[in-house]
């Protein structure tokens, strides 16, 4: 017998059932499923197959059968599981905080009264909202000011708990009966908004729905923590972790999407420069990385076969051209001048909060200064860096892994939406767009003109983007044009990547690019082909140090940029950006 089902016989012996008062499952339940449940058992992927997004999967169960009977809470593992030991193998959740006793109640209750779960009520994952982490910044930065002890205006406090929670403001676990929250969402131009807009408001949405979700999730505050007035800070700040922590923000506020089924196609302006750049979804999957020992012209560091699980993503439609890359070269293009704006140098600031001089003055532009605005972007090429070969709708080429990775980190300060480059199993996978074959298209040679620029058809010369074939998942030039930067360090033998979603850089040299170029035999265009970086691909850069920026013998070289549907955490963000230690 497992644990489960020892406790489910326990607890049959010793917990009666009881009348109570009618659980509300929108208000009660529904925040212990999503925050505690959702993670493991959500629509991607649920964990032995049990998917507790609607009553139906519930009822349905997994690999071990129903996880809910209503009307008995010794039958639902739902219920019986979160009150295992610490350490069991079933204990639910498995990774976190524990239910708390009256979350247990809750459940148990519930499903005491037939487990009501109206059919309307679908689940979504959601975080857990911290209440010191979360909470306590934006009451403090934007309400105890008229809301404390002394100056509680409208008779309400914020900064004491037991103050507040006799108010008629929070009603916790329903934040639309809590005017605490209504009032942060209203129009700009309403009297109630809170804070008004004299006075910062409305909020943005990433805050108000860290207020709603605690407030959703029972508004835990803890005993004895009391709130006092805050400044909001200067968005100008020398902190990584702060310049981190902004980005993650916004990046979480323009990211609605949390299921695969919600991912569409989409374009995206940068700026004010009308330079738009297009993104497809890439569906999750399993799929097997690498080449078979018999594909023809197939190289040893294709292997050994690996299977690899993929979470959905988009990718760029195209990759990375001229005229979207020199927005990043020379911000001052974005508005057709050369002196750079306030805000343009704010979200610079965003990318590169390491440049910033150290004697600047917080709440004051610190880029007019000549010499801070010669390293707030990349340096100034020292060559013509499309080497004559075009820049309207081509490639942008020749770029270091370095400078790749960093025009991700710009681009995501830029719109709001978390960009990196892909992981070399990601490129892979959106490569095969779900073929086994040599290329995308299938394993005859002779189309590969139809899909690519190479050697045979490309004039010696790259060519703008788009202009062949899509792979079936509606990616342009992904075989041939120019070979693009992935996040991977190279490693020879795929038996000695172990399990890790991809190689971080320890050195410049080697980092990994696929999909070969216009300068490249048909074999360099294989789905799985690869090739390593090193030092000779910037061997005629004519400066003393060499540039982290370009690479003058790699004109051969672009990227291709790709958004994961899940945002990342700050510190796998960080990790994502570092690509390896470079001195400036």
């Amino acid at each position: 017998m497992n644990r489960i089902a020892e406790l489910s016989a326990l607890l049959t012996l010793t917990v009666p059932l009881y009348a109570a008062d009618p659980v509300d499952f929108r208000k009660q339940v529904r925040p212990i499923l999503e925050v505690s449940c959702l993670k493991c058992h959500g629509i991607e992927k649920p964990k032995g197959e049990l998917s507790l997004i609607n009553r139906a999967g519930a009822l349905k169960g997994g690999e071990s059968g129903t996880a809910l009977g209503p009307g008995d809470p010794v039958k639902s593992p739902l219920y019986v599981s979160t009150g295992l030991p610490d350490g069991d193998d079933n204990l639910m959740p498995p990774k976190g905080d524990r239910l708390t006793p009256s979350q247990r109640d809750i459940l148990k209750v519930w499903i005491e009264q037939g487990a009501p779960w109206p059919d309307d009520q679908s689940l979504g994952q959601k975080d857990k909202a911290e209440f010191v982490r979360d909470v306590k910044p934006i009451f403090e930065g934007h309400c105890v000011t008229c809301h404390k002890e002394g100056h509680a205006k409208g008779g309400l406090r914020l900064d004491v708990k037991a103050e507040f929670f006799k108010s008629k403001s929070i009603v916790p676990s329903d934040a639309n009966a809590s005017t605490v929250y209504t009032s942060t969402v209203l129009p700009s131009d309403h009297d109630d908004l809170m804070p008004p807009a004299k006075k910062g408001g409305p909020l943005p949405k990433s805050k108000t729905d860290l207020i709603r979700n605690w407030i959703d999730q029972g508004a835990f505050w803890p005993d004895g923590m009391t709130l006092s007035q805050k400044e909001e800070g200067s968005t100008l700040s020398r902190d990584p972790q702060a310049m981190l922590e902004a980005i993650h923000a916004r990046v979480l506020a323009n990211s609605p999407e949390s299921t695969a089924g919600e991912m569409k196609p989409y374009a995206e302006m940068i700026g004010e420069s009308k330079v738009e750049f297009s993104l497809v979804p890439i569906p999750g999957g399993v799929f097997e990385m690498g080449t078979s020992d018999s594909e023809p012209k197939r190289k040893a560091d294709e292997g050994p076969r690996r299977k690899v699980t993929i979470a959905p993503f988009w990718m760029g439609r195209t990759e990375v051209t001229w005229n979207e890359y020199e927005l990043f070269q020379f911000p001052s293009l974005e508005r057709g001048t050369n002196v750079p704006t306030e805000r343009m140098d704010r979200e610079l600031w965003l990318a590169y909060p390491e440049l910033i001089p150290a004697n600047a003055v917080p709440g004051k532009n610190p880029y007019t200064g000549r010499e801070s605005d010669a390293v707030s972007r990349p340096t100034t090429p020292y060559v013509e860096m499309s080497f004559g070969m075009g820049k309207e709708n081509f490639p942008a080429i020749s770029m270091t892994h370095y400078a790749a990775v960093k025009y991700c980190k710009w681009l995501t300060a830029k719109t709001g939406h978390f960009y990196r480059l892909a992981t070399e199993a990601e490129w892979e996978y959106a490569c095969r767009a779900g073929s086994t074959t040599r290329h995308s298209f299938g394993d005859d040679e002779s189309k590969l003109g139809d899909y690519a620029w190479y050697y045979g058809n490309s004039d010696s010369k790259y060519q703008q983007v788009g202009k062949k074939k899509p792979n079936p998942w509606g990616l342009y030039d992904m075989h041939g044009n120019v070979a693009e930067w992935v996040l991977d360090a190279y490693v020879a033998d795929y038996n000695k990547r172990g399990e890790v979603d991809y190689v971080p850089g320890a050195s410049e040299y080697p980092h990994v690019a696929r999909g070969g170029s216009w300068d490249d035999e048909a074999e360099i265009l294989r789905s799985g082909a690869r090739r390593a970086s090193d030092a000779s691909w910037k061997m005629r850069d004519p400066q003393l140090p060499k540039s982290k920026w370009y690479l003058t013998d790699a004109q051969f070289l672009g990227l291709r940029i790709v958004r994961p549907l899940k945002v990342p955490a700050i510190n796998e963000i960080e990790a994502y950006w570092a690509s390896f230690p470079v001195k400036p």
